[in-house]
């Protein structure tokens, strides 16, 4: 078993995307042409956002939209960098909302958290150990 794919629920897939890309430097692998789902090229492991509408159908009852919620949900994307503060700074000017400015942890990683207009919570941090 191995971890393929992390797909986030949002309002709107093409907006998601282009402030990852803006935000974060990420480049997009695709968006499918019915403009509800989209992948970013992240490496080994794909981030994905789909439609809420999607979600919609696959779980009866819906689910929690993020953007909607007061609080972040209890679930985060990590992004890892060299350069949390300017990391942190490039993502609040792209229209993310600053949740806990850059610190050193006592294990040796700067971290710092940002809220994403569709509402996901994603932690900036640098590498472990480094």
């Amino acid at each position: 078993m191995k971890l393929g794919y992390t797909i986030l629920y949002v309002p709107d897939v093409a907006a998601s995307l282009s402030f990852f890309e803006q935000a974060f430097g990420l480049q997009r692998k695709f968006l499918h042409e019915s403009g509800t789902y989209g992948e970013l090229d992240t490496g080994s492991t794909t981030l994905s956002f789909a439609a809420h509408e999607l979600g919609d159908m696959n779980f009866e009852g819906g689910h929690v939209h993020a953007h909607n919620s007061v609080q972040p949900l209890g679930f985060e994307v990590a992004l890892v960098t060299d350069d949390v503060p300017a990391a942190h700074a490039r993502a609040v000017a792209a229209g993310a909302r600053s949740m806990a400015q850059p610190v050193a942890k006592p294990w040796g990683q700067v971290v710092s958290y940002v809220r994403c207009p569709d509402g996901m919570l994603v932690e900036l941090c640098t590498p472990m150990g480094g």
